[in-house]
């Protein structure tokens, strides 16, 4: 258990959170949310000491295990995999080697016997026999080969080193968990099995992410950073998300019988109440859900921009068709004769390799040359891009947003401009900041503006919600939903290829399957297929 009281933190002098009085239990899992730069990473690194607050206290029992999921992926690269696993429990690995070094020891006396026998002792009460077998089991459930513990971390890649600092956070059962952006860098078996591990997990987990399917599937509890205050909710982010929205039109709407919103949340709430979920904590969830109040409900500050397409004309029959198209990459054949037709109202999402799928859409948008074979774009289309590597937009330029974004739009006058900019969340002397210096999500959405402005009936998006928070995912979201146009997009937001897309193309060494249908279903075939 974690008590939190009368919590609060400044940093630079500007405060972040103030007044917090929580208490996290064991067999939950909290999803901790909020808009980027509100703090949710700095209350993780406040609960396991890595920053003092300010004020107030956090109250963790002794002997209590901590775990965190580590950032620095350079840290462990001198140790093997194996022992890079392990270290998740730092009193176990340190009798391990102690017992390790006495053994080696050429003159081992009787006070080495003794000191040994005690850690044996320690070692066994800790099921350290079990430790290494324990390892193989998680890292095997993050997709790897069991023979990669014999590895050292420098010789891994960065998105198998990412997998391998989760596995030490789960390594021996710590009965607290913290976890920043588990999912980055996880395939979806990957997840699939993060999900399935922590579903019923004994102990408390905090995880910030901004995978909505993930926190839907994991979480028990939202612990909301919003107007310098911190609130925990019960309920995954769903359940959040869609009685905040009601919430917001209650206020907006004063002027309408409260009765009537009060109905309409009561049955929102049976709603989710009636719903089925994995794990025994479904149980618990539903009582808890059963019980809250009106007040309960959340209230949120958060700001949503507007993205949405609109087409100047609508495109004909012929929408695109790819024969016998090849690629090397680095030496490797991404893409091996690959075709496929593009039919209209088609909504693509093009999972499997991500360097085969960001070269096909380099091809696509002319940008990069196919080795063989050949496309063509059906005369009526016309064409929006967003690369994986929006970079070439942004280094070296020094004009502001405002002019930037004058480059691409047919009205150039400023009111027209700011007018769009403020949709975007850039609003009043934002407009002037130097594009050059903006972060990776004020970047994203300069180019979601672009975008917008160029009214293409086709969209070509290669990961667009890297550097988003949830608000701007879920923006896109129902932005590409609602358009009426095609749609050709790749993404690791697990929600948005299962809401958006209407066919699924995966690449594979090389080559493409081609499924007719929604995501969930070409998962299920795919399964099938593996039976």
């Amino acid at each position: 258990m974690i008590q939190v009281t009368n919590l609060s933190f400044q940093f630079g002098g500007q405060l972040l959170f103030k007044n917090v009085d929580l208490k996290f239990t064991p067999g939950n899992c909290y999803g901790i949310i909020g808009a980027n730069g509100a703090g949710k990473s700095t209350f993780l690194k406040l609960l396991c000491g890595e920053l003092e607050p300010t004020g107030g206290s956090i109250t963790i029992p002794e002997e209590t295990r901590m775990s965190v999921l580590k950032q620095n992926h350079f840290e462990f690269d001198e140790f093997t995999v194996m022992d890079t696993v392990i270290m998740g429990n730092a009193e176990l690995y340190r009798i391990m080697k102690e017992k390790d070094a006495l053994y080696a020891k050429e003159d081992f006396t009787d006070e080495d016997g003794i000191r040994a026998s005690e850690l044996e002792y320690k070692f066994a009460e800790m099921n350290g026999w079990e430790a290494e077998s324990d390892a193989s089991r998680l890292i095997q459930g993050l997709g790897f080969e069991e023979a990669i513990l014999e590895r050292t971390m420098k010789e891994l890649k960065e998105s198998e080193k990412v997998k391998i600092l989760l596995a030490q956070a789960l390594f021996g059962n710590p009965e607290i968990i913290l976890l920043d952006e588990p999912t980055n860098g996880l395939d979806l078996a990957a997840t699939a099995w993060l999900e399935d591990f922590l579903a019923d997990y004994f102990g408390t987990v905090l995880v910030v992410s901004h995978d909505r399917h993930f926190l839907n599937n994991v979480c028990t509890g939202i612990v909301d950073i919003d107007y310098s205050e911190i609130k925990m909710y019960v309920g995954n982010y769903e359940f959040w998300y869609e009685s905040s929205q009601l919430i917001q039109r209650m206020i907006k709407q004063q002027n309408k019988k409260n009765e009537e919103k009060i109905r309409e949340l009561q049955s929102f709430i049976a709603r989710f109440s009636a719903n089925k979920s994995k794990s025994r904590q479904a149980t618990s969830r539903r009582k808890l859900l059963d019980k809250l109040t009106i007040e309960e409900l959340p209230a949120s500050s958060r700001r949503y921009p507007f993205i949405g397409f609109d087409m100047d004309r609508e495109a004909g029959k012929d929408i695109l068709t790819v024969d016998s198209l090849s690629k090397t990459v680095n030496g490797v054949k991404v893409l091996d004769k690959i075709s496929f037709t593009l039919r209209k109202e088609d909504k693509v999402a093009f999972v499997g390799d991500e360097i085969a799928i960001t070269a096909l859409f380099s091809i696509l948008n002319e940008e990069a040359e196919p080795d063989e074979g050949s496309f063509k774009w059906g005369i009526s289309t016309t064409r929006s891009y967003f690369p994986h590597d929006n970079s070439a937009f942004f280094e070296g330029h020094t004009e502001s947003i405002l002019d930037w974004m004058r480059v691409w739009s047919k009205d150039q006058t400023e009111t027209y401009l700011r007018g769009f900019l403020g949709r975007m969340l850039f609003s009043g002397d934002s407009v002037f900041k130097p594009v050059g210096v903006l972060s990776g999500g004020e970047k994203v959405r300069c180019m979601f503006s672009r975008m917008m402005l160029f009214g293409s009936n086709v969209l070509v998006l290669d990961q667009p919600t890297d550097h988003l928070d949830l608000e701007s995912i879920t923006a896109v979201n129902n932005g590409l939903s609602a358009f009426k146009g095609n749609v050709l997009f790749s993404s690791h937001d697990f929600e948005m290829v299962s809401t958006v897309a209407n066919r699924i193309i995966q690449i594979k060494d090389g080559k493409i399957i081609d499924f007719d249908g929604p995501y969930q279903d070409f998962l299920d075939k795919m399964k099938e297929s593996e039976n």
